[in-house]
């Protein structure tokens, strides 16, 4: 999920190198924690947070077939 996540959010920043991702995972449980420059995070949000659920949404499809819950959290 980590290299999902990853290329989602560089092809959407206009910093590629300072993005950086961090999994922790905790039995069936993961969380992806998504790093920004502060000028790219509205970017990555989005409008009404509409890139965020965006984000979550195709990442929740892409873990269920491993029946694994992933949370991205941005920072």
């Amino acid at each position: 999920m980590k290299e999902l996540v990853e290329v989602i959010a560089k092809a959407l920043v206009d910093y590629p190198d300072e993005v950086t991702i961090t999994e922790k995972t905790e039995g069936r449980n993961v969380v992806v924690e998504l790093h920004v420059a502060a000028s790219d995070m509205g970017k990555v949000i989005g409008k009404q947070g509409r890139i965020a659920k965006a984000i979550r949404s195709v990442v929740k499809a892409a873990s269920s077939k491993d029946n694994m819950r992933v949370d991205v959290e941005i920072m």
